[in-house]
């Protein structure tokens, strides 16, 4: 199992190019699944999670192959199957994208239950109910959602759907399905995400009426078709506020290509206010801060919450800028329970938190030092090792495989920026 051996102490220098985001790049596949035609996708990143999606799809029947160019090019025309095998799902929740837009194109599908990480439940109930109100009938048998249309419907029917609560990949099914229902479909209480407009955005070149996006009520004019386009994945917010952190904690100055400033003023508020400094540069970021972090940085509390507010993806990460900063602050996550996995390992590389149910109370301490830590999940991952770039001597990250589910060579872009970081079996 690869492990990564950090020696800490340096600081990051130079420029990185920020990945196309995960969490845009999985729905787009399967949007890909709507059109008889061809749909090319630039910046896919080369992920677990991608590679996984590419593998159902074309289990599917689906023709999906990266051109020299490094595009993504997709053809669903030959698609026979449409079903979601367990063994080919159970790695990744985000195959429940699937559903939908199966759905909506052959009026039957058949899905595994997600199956993912280990940071609480994902409920799968808000897509069913709404699929449902747009005209399906799904049964979950045998770990398999079951999805057909009701008697008498030759497609999904436009529909008012309100969610309970707000879901990101619910969202995305939803718009997905809605583009090829009869009628129109308005999304109430919508994810607003970026990754929500950008996949709006490759379904509006694919001929799909769409208005709305980027809101909490997105409108849906279903057409008989969509056709094939071509797309840009959007960087990945998750990533870029990864480096941010890690270049903060190091004291380091390092520009950040594709990086988008408007997709993380939630992150980047809270590290200025800590004494970072970070500027809009031509096409990207600039992270600039002074090392060591205890007497320059000084701690943020914050609490997670949907977007536009401080993501619980980036929970983790600024957790350990916090620990080695100077003074008090109160995390406080309300987003996913057991998303605290990654304290234990970070007190063993000397950090001070406490926690105390959805509250993790971090005092920064003026080093940490290097230790054998695991990972538990992938935020976690990467929040160990940054902590292994600030620890003093050798910190040795084991169950890295959460890490390669949604970084892209993350320790070949570290190593760019000059970090001492090396993948070991």
């Amino acid at each position: 199992m690869d492990k990564l051996l950090i020696r800490g102490g340096r600081q990051l220098q130079g420029e990185v190019s920020i990945a196309g985001a995960k969490n845009a790049a999985l729905p787009e596949l399967c949007a890909a699944l709507l059109s008889a035609d061809t749909v090319t996708l630039a910046n896919v990143p080369q992920l677990q999670d991608v590679s996984t999606m590419l593998k159902l799809i074309r289990h599917m029947g689906v023709s999906a192959e990266r051109n020299e160019a490094g595009d993504m090019v997709l053809n669903a025309g030959g698609l026979h199957t449409p079903q979601a095998p367990y063994e080919l799902v159970k790695t990744m929740r985000a195959s429940v994208l699937a559903l939908g837009p199966l759905l909506a194109r052959f009026g039957h599908a058949k899905v595994s239950l997600p199956g993912g990480c280990a940071i609480g439940t994902r409920p799968v109930d808000q897509h069913i109910k709404g699929l449902q109100a747009m005209g399906a009938v799904i049964d979950v048998e045998h770990g398999y959602m079951v999805a057909r249309l009701k008697p008498g419907l030759t497609r999904l029917k436009g529909a008012r759907i309100a969610t309970d609560m707000v879901t990101v990949t619910g969202t995305e099914n939803f718009l997905m399905a809605a583009c090829l229902a009869d009628g129109e479909t308005v999304l109430e209480n919508a994810a607003q995400e970026p990754e929500i407009p950008d996949l709006a955005e490759l379904l509006i070149a694919m001929g799909a009426r769409i208005s709305g996006h980027g809101s909490s009520r997105i409108h849906i004019q279903g057409v008989e078709a969509l056709h094939g386009a071509r797309h840009q994945v959007v960087a990945d917010r998750i990533e870029a506020g990864t480096f941010l952190c890690a270049v903060a904690a190091t004291g380091g100055d390092a520009v950040l290509r594709h990086a988008r400033g408007d997709h993380l003023e939630a992150v980047i508020d809270k590290l200025r206010d800590a004494g970072v400094q970070i500027d809009a540069v031509d096409g990207g970021l600039r992270v600039r801060a002074s090392a060591p972090a205890h007497q320059h940085l000084k701690a943020q509390s914050f609490r997670t919450t949907q977007y536009p507010g401080f993501p619980t993806d980036m929970q983790a990460q600024f957790m350990v800028l916090n620990a080695v900063a100077q003074g008090n602050a109160k995390v406080t996550e309300t987003i996913f329970e057991n998303r605290f996995m990654h304290v234990n390992e970070l007190l063993r590389l000397g950090a001070h938190i406490n926690i105390d149910g959805k509250i993790a109370m971090v005092e920064g301490v003026p080093q940490l030092s290097g230790a054998t830590v695991m990972a538990t999940d992938l935020r976690a991952s990467a929040s160990l090792v940054i902590a292994g770039l600030v620890a003093s001597g050798e910190t040795l990250v084991d169950r890295i495989y959460h890490l390669d589910r949604g970084y892209d060579r993350m320790e070949d872009k570290l190593r760019a920026l000059g970090a001492d970081i090396e993948r070991i079996r």
